[in-house]
């Protein structure tokens, strides 16, 4: 709607103003702020400065109209003219306006700055990505001209990342794109409300955990030198730098420790990089390894490597803190202090420090970190000291083996000297030095930059301990012997110099009696593991770094174990550990998880036999590390659009091959505690699998399920149908799923995990077609399948009647093979009652399905299927469909409410879309869904007594639900239709519901060949290996019926007859054209062959198989254009009265049972 051209006089050669969906723009005077008509988002009015002195007092901040205070800019207020009363009833509001906007001055605003009419969307309001910081490019532009910039002058949107936020993001507000129904729909239809687009939805975990970190004032957040780097750095540098270094190299050599080396960093580098991939996909939250696996690969291994990753961490608290009670307890043995023995001292000193370390974490994450800058300090300080150490010579050092930097020395180093170990048992034990790689990872909530910090800090990590780690080895290889007594007295003399071989016969020293006396020799490489304390310039500066090393590590395990646990919680994956996903103080500090870690922690410190679980702790660690590798493949192999990380430098076989090395890591570091691991591993999953939590990540396991589905459906597209792998894919004409329990349900029955079924609904209505809330119930009620695991689709479609829908779901319901070939209906129980034009609808929709090659199955019970009228048998409507949006009336065929034939229409009588019927489970956890329940109970409204024929409907809808007791499923198989009547009841007696029941099979014959026709179809049936109880050949199926049921059959067509011969002819003519359902004389005599075959089959039936739990029978034929809806539907109605529950099965004509192989 275009400006009145009163109030924005164009110029001469100006355009005319243009259109603007509904808003318009006075150019008068109107004080700032919001108005009743406001539009949804912030539109700000800017003109031309009027003369020089306004274009000199405009500063940058005034040219958009935005207010001082950095915040969203509050609108000037347009027209509120019918054009703006029109755009109030279409828009949301979303006020983003600062409040103290109302207090700015308005500002002048004359008309010729508004001659084309535009409205400029403020910077504030639109491109804030930052909430608060506002940037503008127009400083040197000032007139409107330039103002007018591109997708400023409408209310279509431009890019913009506050859209693409989740609610209540922690990085900055959300804004609404406008919804396509606001710019596309017409002005007088009311737009729906719009949920989030796929993938945006929160679960309330994250949505409360989001809110906390958008409210929370004054948070620490670490960059990625003290987030990261540090971190990684202390836990890679572990206790056995110090103490099993020199060891390993005396063991294994210079040469076979520089290869274990770098064969845990070839592991941890992988992992490193395969962490960065996923760290950098996308916005990373608390919870480290747990929440990087778990929103790659889904709850099942996110919960299951989450939970014993965080024991993980805490019982690594007690193994770094024994070590450094060990140190102490040594230290104070030496100088004869001990408080009690040992092992006691230990626990003591364990706990002791164990408190003091909760109390550093508990204080917060920026006295940790300040902590872990001194440890790293006083670590560093050490390594310093050694190297510096190395270099100086000590004559009085000799003794012990140290002899300064010797080439020697170095060759007698280079190769192994393995004494009661292995390769790979030395391999084992150093390892777990080189874990700790996922320290900064696992605060990724505490990071100011996740993506950044985490490739950036650990992959420095990795490299600069493997780089001090392989210093230190060949150090210790090049200037100690693996043998020294520490005695000054065993030098070499002269006379023996030349027997002498070792390297320190060269320095005057022989320690050729440590070969011969094990046990004698307590210095070198072999012997001593303080042996770097004493090459050090300074030896209690290593002990200091022993120190450092271990309650560096114990510290950062004792802040990981809560923040990965929390996270976890607050998933909410084991219901019952909901208590300990609260944070407190600013920074959300998970102060129960720190309790509950010091608890075990101390637990394990006080058993103080920790050399039985280091290595499954060891395998907890290699298992979060294979799957964070698995990770990366998995997303690569899924081929998903969203898996996009910015860190480039990944291979997805690379990152198999990590997975694969960390699997095989596990097992050479202890076979039993891999497996173990595994079995753990496993029995998490399952749970976990089991509890199917109610969360959707989007992770690569959908991805991947999907790109198979594709893949395997376009395979399955290239094969010809083979009559072996038939399978029956039913279009089941159930309307709403819940509304004909008894049809899906028996369907369901023989069609899962067999073949496919489809739930078609077909809608009509008087006015336009609301395709919004189709595809909302096309979500809703495939849920309500899903929970109530039935294996179908539900798919809805808009049309003018009920034959043109169903034509719609004949043709193009599927995918590829995937395709329905069996068209499932209702019988139409009531088509005597209402318009008969439905009867012709009805008998036309079977028609179509044999046009269409489909076969046709009709089931009738005698109550009746649809359950639809019934209100409040468990629930009543959902919300959603209450809604003011969704009472679109529905005027449908005229029907009663047994209308089974309309299997996708509610009654006539003035029901609307919220009549639908109740969905019959309300699931728990619905109100943890971030959509509204489908369902809920109005424990308000009165129980309405069911009458007698609805109670019996509502118990005949069920009894497919329970377990068929021991009966029979009656077969009449009268003709052959290709095997479709035979292989149903099969399929049906094969499930667990039916298995009871045996099939007795009926068929037509003549009275003189009864035996010989019974053994043809005895040797068929064993032909076709199809189980059967009895054979009864019918001999007089062609004998008259008796004269009561033609009377009856004849009362019952008597409104319906045409009459022609009682009429002239153009009269009956122009009746049969306006009413084409009307049985013609001519028609009813040419079959009256068949209307008494019908008639006799029913008494027969009432006779063999009225207590059969099934009867499954031959569905009568009738030639298309011959044969009148009605007279049809009476040999439907005639041949099923009074029956138990039958089913009408007619296939296609087309084998669908061979007994070839």
């Amino acid at each position: 709607m275009s400006a009145p051209s009163s109030e924005t006089p164009a110029s001469g050669g100006e355009n005319p103003p243009p259109e603007y969906d509904g808003l318009t723009v006075d150019s008068g005077l109107k004080p700032a702020g919001p108005t009743p008509s406001q539009s949804r988002f912030q539109v700000d009015l800017v003109a031309e400065a009027a003369g020089a002195a306004a274009a000199d007092d405009k500063s940058p901040s005034s040219d958009a109209s935005t207010v001082a205070s950095g915040e969203k800019a509050a609108p000037d207020v347009s027209d509120p003219g019918a054009g703006c009363e029109e755009a109030k009833g279409r828009f949301r509001v979303v006020n983003f306006a600062d409040p103290s906007a109302a207090e700015s001055p308005p500002e002048a605003v004359p008309a010729d700055g508004f001659q084309n009419g535009d409205t400029v969307m403020s910077e504030g309001s639109l491109h804030s990505s930052t909430g608060g910081q506002h940037h503008y490019h127009y400083d040197t532009h000032t007139n409107t001209y330039y103002l007018r910039t591109f997708g400023h002058n409408t209310i279509d949107a431009v890019p913009n990342i506050d859209f693409y936020r989740q609610t209540a993001a922690p990085l900055g507000d959300k804004l609404i794109r406008p919804t396509l129904s606001e710019l596309h729909d017409e002005l007088d239809k009311e737009p729906f409300e719009d949920g989030f687009a796929n993938g945006d939805e929160l679960t309330p975990a994250e949505e409360a955990a989001a809110k906390e970190a958008s409210e929370s004032k004054g948070v620490v957040k670490f960059g990625w030198i003290k987030g990261v780097l540090v971190r990684c750095m202390l836990n890679i540098w572990g206790v056995m730098l110090f103490i099993r270094m020199s060891w390993i190299v005396g063991q294994a050599g210079i040469v076979l420790t520089c290869v274990i080396i770098l064969m845990a960093t070839v592991v941890t580098t992988i992992t490193g990089f395969s962490t960065s991939a996923i760290a950098t996909n996308g916005f990373v939250r608390g919870g480290g390894a747990y929440y990087l696996i778990s929103r790659s690969l889904g709850p099942e291994f996110g919960g299951s490597i989450g939970l014993i990753f965080a024991f993980a961490n805490a019982v690594a608290v007690a193994m770094y803190v024994v070590g450094f009670a060990e140190t102490v307890v040594e230290l104070l043995a030496s100088v004869d202090c001990l408080m009690t023995d040992e092992v006691n001292d230990i626990r003591i000193v364990g706990t002791i420090t164990v408190i003091l370390l909760l109390g550093i974490s508990v204080a917060g994450m920026e006295w940790e970190a300040k902590a872990q800058i001194f440890l790293l300090i006083v670590l560093i300080t050490a390594i310093i000291n050694y190297f510096i150490g190395s270099f100086i010579p000590v004559k009085s050092k000799e003794s012990v083996g140290f002899f300064g930097y010797d080439t020697t020395i170095m060759q007698e180093n280079m190769g192994p000297d393995f004494r009661g170990e292995t390769f790979f048992s030395v391999f084992a034990i150093f390892f777990p030095a080189a874990t700790g790689i996922l320290a900064g990872a696992n605060i990724s909530g505490d990071l100011a930059d996740p993506a950044m910090a985490i490739p950036k800090g650990t992959l420095l990590a990795i490299l600069i301990t493997g780089i001090v780690y392989l210093g230190v080895a060949f150090s210790t290889g090049a200037c100690i012997v693996r043998d020294a007594t520490g005695n000054l007295n065993d030098t070499v003399s002269s006379q023996f110099l030349a027997n002498c071989t070792d390297a320190a016969c060269k320095f005057g020293f022989d320690f050729s009696s440590c070969r011969e006396k094990i046990g004698n020799c307590r210095y070198g490489l072999q012997n001593d593991f303080q042996v770097m304390s004493i090459v050090s310039g300074f030896g209690p500066i290593i002990t200091a770094g022993i120190f450092s090393a271990t309650l560096s590590s114990a510290l950062a395990s004792l802040v990981s174990a809560p923040k990965v646990f929390q996270a976890l919680c607050k998933d909410n994956i084991y219901p019952g550990l909901g208590m300990f996903a609260k944070g407190y103080g600013k920074n959300n500090e998970p102060l129960k998880g720190y309790i509950l870690t010091f608890c075990i922690a101390l637990a394990f410190i006080l058993i103080a036999e920790l050399n039985i679980i280091a290595p499954i702790i060891s395998n907890f660690f290699l298992a979060s590390y294979a799957l964070i590798n698995f990770s990366v493949f998995h997303a690569s192999l899924a081929n998903s659009p969203g898996w996009r990380p910015s860190f480039k430098y990944y291979n997805m076989w690379v990152s198999l091959a990590g997975a694969i090395l960390c699997c095989v890591v596990m097992f050479v570091i202890n076979w039993w505690a891999a497996l173990l691991t595994n079995v753990i591993v496993l029995g998490l999953y399952i749970y976990v699998s089991y509890k199917k939590p109610d969360v959707n990540w989007g992770s690569s396991t959908q991805a991947l399920t999907y790109h198979q589905a594709l893949t395997h459906s376009l395979h399955l597209s290239g094969v010809e149908d083979h009559v072996k792998n038939f399978r029956p894919q039913c279009l089941v004409m159930t309307g709403y799923p819940n509304a004909r329990p008894a049809l899906l349900n028996l369907v369901h029955s023989f069609t899962k995990n067999v073949g496919l079924m489809i739930c078609g609904h077909v809608r009509t209505g008087s006015r336009r077609p609301n395709f919004k809330e189709l595809s909302m119930d096309q979500t809703r009620f495939q849920r309500w399948l899903l929970r109530n695991e039935t294996k179908a689709f539900y798919t809805p479609v808009y049309a003018e009647d009920m034959r043109q829908g169903s034509q719609y779901l004949l043709q193009a319901a599927g995918l590829g093979r995937l395709r329905p070939n069996t068209l499932v209906l209702g019988f139409k129980n009531d088509w005597r009652d209402g318009d008969m034009m439905n009867v012709e609808t009805y008998i036309h929709m079977i028609h179509d399905a044999f046009d269409f090659q489909y076969g046709a199955v009709i089931l009738r019970l005698q109550e009746g299927l649809d359950i639809s009228h019934i209100q409040g048998q468990d629930e009543l409507l959902s919300s959603q469909e209450k809604s003011s949006g969704m009472k679109d009336v529905v005027v449908s065929i005229d029907m009663s409410k047994d209308s089974d034939g309309d299997s996708s229409k509610l009654s006539s009588k003035a029901t609307s879309v919220q009549n639908s019927p109740a969905v019959q489970k309300e699931e728990e956890d619905d109100g943890k869904a971030p959509t509204q329940p489908l369902l809920k109970k109005d424990k308000k409204s009165p129980t309405v007594p069911l009458n007698m024929a609805d109670q019996r409907l509502l118990e005949a809808s069920q009894q497919f639900q329970k377990k068929q007791g021991k009966g029979t499923v009656d077969v009449w198989w009268l003709f052959d239709d290709g095997g479709l009547t035979l292989l149903i009841p099969y399929l049906l007696t094969n499930k667990k519901r039916w298995k009871d029941c045996k099939i007795r099979v009926f068929i037509g014959g003549k009275i003189n060949r009864i035996d010989h026709d019974r053994r043809a179809m005895a040797t068929l049936l064993s032909k076709f290996r199809i189980d059967f109880s009895d054979i009864n050949v019918l001999g007089d199926i062609n004998t008259k019926p008796k004269k009561e049921n033609v009377a009856a059959f004849e009362e019952m067509i008597e409104p319906y007859r045409l009459k022609e011969d009682d009429m002239e002819q153009e009269a009956a003519e122009r009746l049969k054209n306006s009413e084409p359902w009307r049985i013609t004389d001519n028609e009813l005599e040419l079959y009256r062959a068949k209307t008494n075959r019908q008639i006799r089959l029913n008494e027969l039936l009432k006779e063999h198989s009225n207590t059969a739990n099934l009867i499954v029978m031959s569905l009568p034929l009738a030639r298309k254009g011959t044969v009148s809806s009605t007279l049809y539907m009476s040999w439907l109605e005639t041949l099923s009265k009074d029956l138990p529950p039958i089913l009408l099965v007619r296939g296609n004509h087309q084998s669908v049972l061979t007994f070839y192989s």
